[in-house]
Order: C-alpha cells, then structure tokens, then sequence
C-alpha cells in the first residue's frame, strides 16, 4: 500500500517504520523536518506527502490533538480533497468521542472511509509493531485499513460500526493510565517519609497486589533520575480535560481524575511539562520537602 503518516513524533515514528519494516511505501510529515529525513533514511518513501497525496491508500494521523488532526484534513492545505475517493483515513489521535463521529461524517462526505483507531502501548510497542489500538468504524473502514493494522498492532479491539467508540475506550484508558501515573508518584514519595527508598520500591511493589503496568514503567525513570520524555507531563492536562469534558457530558462525577488533573497540572506550572511524566513526582517530593534520585 502507498500509506501517509501525518506526525513522526515517538508514536508516529514508531508506526511509521513498521509500515515500512511489512514492505509499504510509506510518506512521511511532520513538522519536524529531521523526523521526515530520519523516515526516509530508514526506507521512507522519497516524494513528499503532500505531492504523493492523490495516489495514497490510506492516511494515518498520530499528531497531539483534535485541533491538528482537524487541520491536517481540512485546514488550508487539507488532504482530505486531495486523496482518492475510497482511501481511509485512521486516525490514532486521543480525542473526544463526538470529534472522531464528526471527522468520520466530513470524511465520508468525500467517499474517504474513517477509522477511530485510538493506540496505546508506548513508543516500545509501537517501534515493535506490537500496539494496542482501539477502532471503531464500518466494515468498509476496517477492510481498508486491516494492512496498517497488521503491522502497527499487536492486538486491534474492533469496538463498533461508527466513530466515536474507539475514542470513547482510549477515554477510559486514559483515566485509568494518568492515575496509575500519579498514584505511583504519591505511593513512592509516601514510602520515602517511611523509610522506604525507590530502590526498595520497585523491587518491592512490582512483586505485590499493588502494582500496576504504569507504575512498573514509570517509577523505574524517578528511581534514575531519568526525565527524558517518552511520554510528557503535558501530555495529561489535555488527555485528562478531554476524560473530563466527556464525564461532565455525561454528568458523571469523576473526583479522582479531577484530583490526578491538578496534580499535572501543578507540575506543567512548575515548568515541569517537557519532562517525562513520571516527573509528577517531584511535586509530591516538593510538597514533602524530600529528595529524588538524581540521574547519575
């Protein structure tokens, strides 16, 4: 397949060079030139994207948030008139439920098929090819993007016919990863004013009812001393906001998550919103007048 892939961050480019990795012409963009020129040194195809466009298969979206996906397809230099009629789009952006039925609508408008295909599993498994992806769409969509799907994912849940329920379960993740995040956080810094050290920690709790993926992938960056952003602080005001805005829709109350929201957003304020996000913790090492690890 001739495949696009609009946004080569550590997700995206983890995509892309496993589309590349199963044999498809891959067409990278990103804003970051050195992410294009790193694509295609590893086997990317050459020809820009936007030229490639009205011969493209699909078009896959890993960009941060509805306001680029909206502009990627529709914004001044769009590419949604400019791919095929019969082309899907999948886009993997965390993003309200009614934003994805609303993209899949003005898609189909175009004859483009709209796969909400929401991803987790961090830049590890999409580097692999092993992500978990959320999608919900018609079968058309999903017959469309069944060879994206087969070599970005590991295991793909096939949640309805129409956009919005893979958005709707990438919600529900997230409430739970971003507390699991700051729940870790909070219970390492607790066990420090007990004695504990993060070394004793995570040799510890990974081996106990407590544990969680989050907290086995994140307390071992705190126990480094090691911010570096695989996955950042800001990342979870807008994530969280949008679990938020859907919990309000609903008028469902969420406390924990509006207690876990402030908790990063204290960190973003701290100038803390380009570090990893386990970085999170040194809020609660701040409050607590306690001392992290360093790196080195």
């Amino acid at each position: 397949m001739k495949i696009g892939c609009v946004g080569l961050g550590s997700m995206g480019f983890g995509m892309a060079r496993s589309l590349v990795r199963s044999g498809h012409d891959v067409y990278g963009a990103d804003l970051n030139v050195g992410s294009v020129d790193r694509l295609r040194a590893e086997g990317g195809a050459c020809e820009d994207l936007a030229e490639a466009a009205p011969s493209l298969d699909a078009l896959l979206i890993v960009v941060l948030n509805a306001a680029q996906t909206e502009s990627v397809l529709f914004g001044d230099n769009g590419l949604a008139r400019r791919i095929r009629k019969g082309a899907v789009i999948i886009s993997s952006v965390t993003a309200a439920p009614g934003f994805a039925r609303e993209m899949g609508a003005r898609c189909a408008e175009l004859g483009l098929f709209y796969l909400d295909a929401p991803i987790s599993g961090g830049a590890a498994k999409a580097a692999a090819g092993t992500l978990s992806i959320m999608a919900s769409g018609s079968p058309e969509a999903f017959a469309a993007a069944r060879p994206v799907l087969d070599a970005t994912a590991e295991t793909v849940f096939e949640l309805g016919n129409e956009p919005g329920a893979g958005s709707a379960m990438k919600a529900v993740n997230q409430m739970l990863a971003g507390i699991h995040i700051a729940a870790m956080a909070e219970a390492l810094t607790f066990g420090m004013t007990q004695g504990i050290d993060p070394e004793t920690f995570i040799e510890v709790i990974p081996n106990c009812a407590g544990t969680s993926w989050m907290l086995e992938n994140r307390a071992p960056h705190v126990v480094a001393g090691d911010y570096t952003p695989h996955s950042a602080i800001d990342i979870w005001p807008k994530d969280l906001g949008i679990v938020l805005d859907a919990a309000r829709d609903a008028k469902f109350s969420a406390p924990v998550t509006s207690a876990v929201l402030q908790q990063f957003l204290a960190a973003s304020g701290s100038g803390l919103g380009r570090e990893d996000d386990a970085a999170v913790a040194k809020i609660y090492a701040r409050n607590a007048n306690l001392d992290l690890p360093h790196r080195g």
